[in-house]
């Protein structure tokens, strides 16, 4: 916008490769000395007022401390009109310098005094809100300490954090900052890593798991491998993704950019013409003074500010303003199967004890057997194990065939956990094929449990969908989504399989890269707005392919942050209709400001130019629109606080008859007999 901050004409800083100090310090004191200057202004331009009131014959001496309260108030705002006029930018300012000039001139020196000091107000508000962006940027260069605690030879020692390098192991103490992202190689901690995944409940963490630089580390002492340092980071990466929304303008903005460098010669005219017909240079004053149109400027940058603030911090980040606007005409969204509605990794859906076998004995054999093997589905037993309570055994002679299974003595018996074929090869002769009830063409994964040469049972495994997911899509048919689709490269009833589960209705299975792409475009073409939602690794051409690209799980990963216009930090699907729900508030409320802003301009250079307000009630009218519309945008800030992590309910009947479920196992339930 072409209005400038008078308060706040900071002097460039530059830094060397582009990056920003994390305390620059002459700003702010800078800031603070005019501050301190206009609060000096405005006790002489009282102490006149008060000299006036209560001393008979103190006109001189009121005059005298009016016209100094004036000169210090209005010298600023004449100073940068100067520098405007100088670069050959005609703007608002000089709507300002005219009228305190005005004013000063023809004797009304406390009138000068005040207006000065009210549009100094109105810029102070201007300038704070517009830093605000600034400002969050600065809190989270802060969340990264300067130091670390580097491993060297088993000893630590203090570094400055530029010096890590990848590779390097760091120690972070219980209330440290990491410092940098890594994975855990020792140690158990709860993390806080609302900054960078919006999650707003720690996270515990363990030896392997992946952490991100500026997190808070609450309990325990965690070993960190250092995998990105610096400028690679998650949270730098975070941090140049607002500092890249910043820069960008909605089209309304851009618009109205195009259309100020007219509005001040109008205003000009304007005053011209209330001047000739009346002759009364207050009136002109006045009329200067609420052509300011500092609300109508505050409209959109407030009520961008407040949205970008509420989407970071439920780990949404935008990279241009623009698609804050685009999301509220999004009406159809297409989504990636694998890791976008399911998971991505295998969870033990079934449970199916032969007879006189308990559930929990089932798994405490088949996840102790397999306790020693990297595969997939041997995490997924162990997992549930451990989340089960269940204790497990150390297993003896274990064997792995890769692809096959694993054999190993689990107290005292010789125990096979494998595939069907796996077993008939080792001596397993009972028909217990009779006994599966599901089909693997639908994603099962299918493991069978024997114990000394006798089948006890069999294990289901499938890429679990998300819990969240069947609210989520739900959620957008009511925020008035009129499609939803799920495209997918697995096989047609793994994907009908899903679609089912979580209440999808159009599927379109068996998809390469190439065809998704063009299912995107033939929906485009039939004239729908497209929001495309994937994990942004293997996704990242239908992701350029729609109107808006939506990352999943972004932190930490560098493909899915470049491949899209929006990224989710976290993988919680409710984060999507939320989206919808701001960007339609974030509407509104910009139009609402405008309306303000044209309400404020307009009415009130009619009332300036019919003389029913004075220049001082003009500058109090100037400051309460600013204030209104600030507020008014403030209200997008709280959007999003009812959003919690997800809890998953323990469902009240088992999923299928014949087997048990992972809730039935931890209760030590009895399943149904297949």
């Amino acid at each position: 916008m072409q209005v400038t901050s008078l308060l706040s004409q900071q002097e460039e800083h530059k830094h060397s490769n582009g990056e920003q100090c994390s305390s620059c310090g002459h700003d702010h004191e800078h800031a603070s000395q005019q501050l301190g200057v206009t609060l000096i202004g405005l006790i002489l331009v009282i102490n006149s007022f008060i000299i006036e009131w209560f001393t008979a014959n103190g006109k001189t001496m009121a005059d005298l401390s009016a016209g100094i309260g004036a000169i210090i108030l209005g010298w600023p705002i004449v100073v940068v009109a100067v520098k405007d006029l100088k670069r050959g930018n005609l703007t608002t300012n000089e709507l300002v310098a005219l009228a305190v000039l005005a004013s000063f001139a023809s004797g009304h020196y406390q009138e000068a005094g005040v207006v000065s000091f009210f549009m100094l107000l109105g810029q102070i508000i201007e300038s704070r809100t517009a830093e605000g962006a600034r400002l969050s940027i600065e809190s989270l260069i802060k969340l990264t300490p300067t130091k670390a605690r580097r491993i060297v030879g088993g000893k630590e020692e203090e570094v400055a954090v530029h010096q890590l390098a990848n590779g390097d192991v760091i120690r972070v103490r219980p209330g440290d900052n990491v410092a940098a992202d890594g994975q855990i190689v020792s140690g158990e901690g709860s993390i806080n890593q609302a900054n960078i995944t919006g999650e707003s409940l720690p996270v515990d963490k363990k030896a392997g798991d992946q952490v991100f630089a500026g997190t808070i580390n609450l309990t325990g002492v965690l070993e960190i491998k250092v995998t990105r340092a610096g400028t690679d980071s998650t949270l730098n990466r975070v941090r140049e993704l607002i500092l890249a929304a910043e820069k960008t303008k909605l089209p309304i903005m851009r618009i109205v950019d195009q259309y100020m460098g007219f509005y001040t010669p109008l205003v000009l005219v304007i005053g011209a013409l209330v001047w000739a017909f009346t002759g009364e240079l207050s009136r002109v004053i006045a009329v200067f003074i609420v052509a300011c149109p500092c609300a109508f400027v505050l409209a959109t940058p407030t009520a961008m500010v407040a949205a970008l603030s509420a989407a970071a911090r439920l780990g949404i980040l935008i990279k241009n303003v623009a698609d804050i606007e685009l999301a509220a005409k999004i009406n159809a969204f297409v989504f990636d199967k694998t890791g976008t509605l399911t998971t991505g990794k295998l969870a033990v859906s079934r449970l199916a004890p032969a007879a006189g076998i308990a559930p929990a004995d089932l798994l405490r054999v088949a996840a102790s057997a397999e306790q020693f093997s990297n595969h997939p589905t041997a995490k997924a037993l162990t997992a549930l194990a451990v989340e089960a309570g269940v204790a497990l055994s150390d297993p003896k002679n274990f064997a792995e065939t890769a692809g096959r299974g694993v054999k190993a003595n689990v107290d005292g018996t010789v125990v096979l956990v494998g595939r069907a074929q796996w077993l008939k090869d080792n001596g397993v002769a009972d028909d217990f094929l009779k006994t599966v009830d599901v089909n693997e063409t639908e994603g099962y994964s299918l493991l069978f449990v024997a114990r000394n040469g006798v089948c006890i049972g069999w294990v289901g495994m499938q890429d679990e969908t998300r819990h969240e997911a069947k609210e989520a899509l739900h959620d957008l048919k009511d925020t008035g989504v009129r499609r939803v689709a799920m495209v997918s490269g697995d096989r047609q009833p793994v994907a009908a399989r899903v679609a089912k589960e979580i209440g999808c209705e159009e599927v379109v299975a068996e998809c390469l890269p190439q065809n998704k792409v063009e299912y995107v475009k033939a929906m485009r073409a039939k004239g729908y707005r497209v929001a495309v939602v994937g994990d942004g690794v293997n996704d990242a051409p239908a992701l350029a392919a729609g109107d808006l690209g939506i990352a999943m799980g972004a932190a930490g990963s560098e493909v899915a942050i470049h491949s899209a216009t929006i990224a989710l930090m976290n993988s919680d699907l409710r984060r999507l209709p939320f989206l919808v729900r701001l960007s339609r508030m974030t509407r509104t409320v910009i139009n609402q400001n405008f309306l303000l802003g044209v309400v404020f301009v307009i009415g009130g250079l009619v009332l300036a130019a019919l003389s029913y307000i004075t220049p001082i009630i003009a500058a109090v009218m100037h400051v309460a629109g600013s204030l209104i519309v600030v507020f008014n945008s403030a209200r997008l800030v709280r959007q999003g606080e009812e959003l919690e992590p997800f809890q998953a309910a323990t469902p009240a009947n088992p999923s299928a008859a014949g087997g048990a479920t992972k809730h039935e196992a931890a209760g030590q339930l009895q399943p149904k007999m297949a």
